[in-house]
């Protein structure tokens, strides 16, 4: 069969059916036509298999304690995030869905979580403040007088300064020297 023939007039018998049953602009007709053409040339032909995925280590072995393994690279790294958005040009969902990974799969080493939550709660970080804590709390204290003398023992409290107030202070101090 001559497959010139052939084309041209399935071409126009099935974008004839779909324009009947379909409402388009006339800008989109020429489009419609090339792709059936297109789908119908490639009809018979053998279908080309998907890539391969094949990753540089197993995902048993890319999280270790210490550090996490990139699964199209093979890096070695405490976190993955920026690695494979910087490197492989993906987001942390596209990389999971990638590798068929679940949303739960860790792309930060378990040490380094552990190591920056503990740094977190030594800060204070994620506990309420003592006013927001307790909303019925009893009356404050009446002030004491400023002429009592409170002890010698104590001292006043130590305030801390910025970095910028602390080396005008340090100037200062070797400016008297």
């Amino acid at each position: 069969m001559n497959t010139e023939k052939i084309y041209p007039r399935l071409t126009t018998t099935v974008v004839k059916s779909y324009v009947r049953q379909h409402k388009m602009r006339a800008d989109q007709l020429s489009d419609l036509i090339t792709s059936v053409h297109q789908a119908l040339g490639q009809l018979g032909q053998p279908v080309t298999p998907e890539e391969v995925l094949t990753p540089a280590v197993s995902v048993r072995r890319s999280v270790h304690h210490d550090y996490v393994v990139c699964l199209d690279c093979g890096y070695r790294g405490k976190t993955l995030r920026r690695h494979i958005r910087t490197r492989h040009g993906f987001n942390r969902d596209e990389y999971l869905r990638r590798w068929g990974l679940r949303s739960d799969h860790p792309l930060t080493a378990p040490a380094y979580s552990e190591r920056r939550s503990a740094m977190a709660k030594g800060f204070g970080f994620g506990r309420k403040s003592t006013a927001q804590a307790t909303p019925e709390v009893s009356p404050p204290a009446a002030p004491t007088p400023v002429d009592v003398d409170q002890g010698s023992d104590a001292t006043p409290p130590r305030r801390r300064r910025s970095r910028v107030a602390s080396k005008s202070a340090d100037a200062a101090k070797e400016a008297v020297a």
